[in-house]
């Protein structure tokens, strides 16, 4: 009998993973996965995309989606890529055709806590450059339907919330193509 990869994870596996998910590269790691979002509750798989610094992702829905944190009502732009750890996302999806329904664009391979990437770093993916944000990046609604309230609970504990279990979001600041198997450098 194989394992239900739809399936909820418990508590007791997602905290398993945690020893895993803290062995992520700290200085270089890779790009695993991009996912581009043309409609509410889409999701594209890209082998290679691009970075634009008014667009974020080429192709994505960010830049037509408003927000109430702007004056006028228009894109986050602190927002504008979310990144998830490669990690987390197979802990918590399983398979990696199931990550894309986390939401996020950009899946890598790199620890992404608030003490390794704070706010203002910058990191390398390919010949692009994005900026992590003060941005919070929470679980919602969608994801506790899609992963299960274990798993939204595990993201938004306070071990979740320095680990970054949910994700970052980040900015566009030098604009270029990505691939899956880039390189991710953290800029010094």
């Amino acid at each position: 009998m194989t394992a239900d990869p739809a399936r909820h994870r418990t508590p007791e596996e997602l905290e398993a993973a945690l020893e895993h998910i803290r062995q992520a590269p700290v200085d270089r790691g890779t790009l695993q996965l991009i996912v581009r979002r043309p409609a509410v509750n889409e999701r594209e798989v890209l082998e290679s995309g691009q970075l634009s610094m008014e667009e974020g992702l080429v192709g994505d829905t960010w830049s037509q989606r408003g927000s109430t944190k702007t004056s006028d009502g228009g894109p986050l732009i602190d927002a504008q890529i979310n990144i998830m750890n490669a990690r987390t996302a197979a802990a918590i999806a399983g398979p990696k055709d199931r990550w894309a329904l986390a939401g996020d664009q950009l899946y890598i391979d790199l620890d992404i806590s608030s003490e390794t990437l704070p706010a203002g770093t910058q990191l390398a993916i390919g010949t692009s450059v994005v900026e992590v944000t003060a941005e919070p990046h929470t679980g919602c609604a969608k994801f506790s339907a899609r992963f299960g309230v274990d798993a939204l609970r595990f993201v938004n504990s306070p071990t979740g919330r320095a680990l970054n279990l949910r994700g970052i979001n980040a900015r566009v600041i030098q604009p270029g193509p990505i691939r899956q198997g880039d390189q991710i450098t953290r800029l010094p």
